[in-house]
């Protein structure tokens, strides 16, 4: 590979225009050079926090939020998850992210399924959880120490009438710029997807549920 003219055509590019001969001297690719004015505003937009939001009917909400904490880890970025709704199960993810507790730690402010599988609670006790849940979500989000805050099933709280839709937006919307907030579950609200900077939407398009597989431990909890 030989590359014909690597000098500059103006003061502030990065990269001036560039020939690369590969193979044989007819394979010739041009590179275009970038500004060095557009890379600098690339490198400070890298330094904003975003809102993510994982939602729908698809398996595979929490999974991505997980697979983020995992890739983050190895920046060696400080995370946070704090799940919703979840509490009386104890799932793999429990025990998986203490292999990474140097940079991730989870807590469940949940009690539980709310109304079926295998809850017996009254829905003022799911209630009082997720309202204090909320507010322990609050302090961390401000507390200076975390890159990454997961809410983890916040959309499935505020669904189910445990959480006031408006005090969620209302905290979303002021968290710090730096820090990335991901959200997860399904039915996330209108408003929500708003003000989010990325939405994935899982959509089911098969589950082994339907040929009467149950849920399988490792992959579905």
């Amino acid at each position: 590979m030989k590359c014909d003219d690597l000098r500059p055509q103006l003061g502030n590019w990065l990269m001036a225009k560039c020939r690369i001969r590969l193979v044989s001297p007819t394979e010739i690719i041009t590179l275009i050079a970038i500004p060095a004015t557009e890379v600098k505003l690339a490198e400070k937009n890298q330094d904003k926090g975003l809102t993510i939001v994982y939602t729908g009917n698809g398996k595979g909400k929490t999974t991505a939020a997980l697979g983020m904490c995992v890739r983050a880890a190895g920046y060696r970025k400080k995370i946070k998850i704090l799940q919703f709704v979840k509490g009386s199960w104890k799932y793999g993810e429990l025990e998986g992210i203490k292999l990474l507790k140097d940079f991730v730690d989870m807590e469940q402010v949940g009690e539980g399924f709310v109304g079926i599988i295998d809850d017996n609670k009254a829905f003022e006790v799911h209630q009082k959880a997720a309202r204090e849940g909320l507010e322990h979500a609050r302090q961390v989000i401000f507390s200076g120490e975390y890159d990454i805050v997961v809410l983890d099933e916040l959309n499935v709280a505020v669904d189910l009438g445990l959480l006031d839709a408006d005090a969620v937006l209302e905290l979303v919307k002021s968290k710090p710029e730096a820090l990335h907030l991901v959200i997860t579950g399904r039915n996330a609200r209108p408003e929500l997807i708003e003000i989010a900077d990325l939405v994935t939407e899982m959509k089911e398009i098969k589950h082994p549920y339907q040929k009467g597989v149950l849920a399988q431990r490792a992959i579905d909890w």
